[in-house]
């Protein structure tokens, strides 16, 4: 690569990762949460990471917030009062709203997450929670704009719920990935013509993490499970989903 083209190379990389971070800060969030400490929490949270956050107390705000709101995402606590989160979901689908709604629960049986997700939800997350985790997988449901649990690229489909991966793995067999894993190979699924900087992956998939051998690591634990060629390292610049 010449120098001209190592510098058209870097400029765009820089302006991709601007544009990157850029677009989530301009993001609607709906907390529909009956816990006003809690709510209060997230809220805080929410903000701190430059989300535009709006909180209703119970069902009925959050249905009328989600039907006038024009929200990119939801975090609704199914036990809120006078409707059910798993219904005001229901509701609001039925209505032909399609943000995107993670359900926050004290109950964390299979019954009770198929029940949510069947209502339309597209994640499910169990108190007591760790708060990087959520972030995570509020980030995810930013990357959905179909509304779908689901992510398909290079022969690849991943289950976000379940962490599932099916489809060209290695050695053909459906494999469970660990949290953080999925949450890196979703980033790259999400846009699988690009390349993202270690900079880039370490603050979508490892909050808290300064190092960004988490990355490398994170990458061979994955090209481990999935085979070397799932992910291509572009020297110098970062990763990029090799598959295609």
């Amino acid at each position: 690569m010449s120098p001209c083209e190592e510098r058209c190379h870097w400029f765009l990389s820089a302006f991709e990762e601007l544009a990157w971070h850029a677009r989530s800060v301009a993001d609607r969030l709906l907390i529909v949460e009956d816990d006003r400490a809690l709510g209060a929490m997230l809220t805080g949270l929410f903000t701190d990471e430059g989300y535009l956050v709006d909180v209703a107390y119970d069902g009925q705000q959050g249905l009328h917030s989600g039907l006038t709101g024009g929200y990119d995402a939801m975090i609704v606590d199914r036990g809120v009062p006078v409707m059910d989160g798993s219904e005001l979901v229901a509701v609001l689908r039925s209505r032909g709203i399609a943000t995107p709604a993670l359900l926050l629960t004290a109950r964390g049986s299979v019954a009770d997450r198929v029940e949510g997700l069947d209502a339309g939800a597209q994640d499910y997350l169990v108190k007591p929670f760790e708060i990087p985790e959520l972030l995570a997988r509020v980030r995810a449901l930013l990357r959905r704009p179909d509304g779908r649990s689901t992510l398909s690229a290079g022969g690849l489909i991943l289950d976000r719920v379940t962490r599932v991966v099916s489809g060209s793995t290695f050695g053909g067999d459906a494999v469970e990935l660990s949290e953080r894993e999925a949450a890196l190979l979703g980033v790259l699924m999400s846009a699988p013509r690009q390349i993202f900087s270690r900079r880039q992956l370490l603050a979508e998939v490892f909050d808290g993490v300064d190092s960004a051998g988490a990355v490398d690591t994170y990458v061979h634990y994955l090209r481990r499970k999935l085979g070397r060629g799932v992910i291509r390292t572009v020297h110098g610049t970062g990763y990029r989903l090799g598959v295609e």
